[in-house]
């Protein structure tokens, strides 16, 4: 394992847990509220979801290389 100091890491992982959490708001957007896509393409609708899904499973990525890969420790312990 490598290590990482804290912040460094909470930084990450914090920015990965709300790219995921951007991906599924915009998955349930797409999903349960269509109306609010406007005049876009069924093919902007498509692409719109897939981007999602991507974003989706680049964060689950991001946070699983953060943990399998990184030991963290506090500055102090330097």
């Amino acid at each position: 394992m490598r290590k990482m100091n804290l912040p460094l890491y909470d930084m990450l992982l914090s920015q990965a847990e709300a790219e995921k959490k951007k991906a599924f708001l915009t998955i349930d957007l797409l999903a349960n509220h269509p109306a609010g896509i406007g005049d876009h393409s069924t093919s902007d609708f498509y692409d719109n979801a897939n981007e999602a899904l991507e974003a989706l499973a680049s964060a689950d990525d991001k946070i699983e290389a953060l943990k399998r890969y990184f030991d963290i420790y506090a500055e102090e312990n330097r």
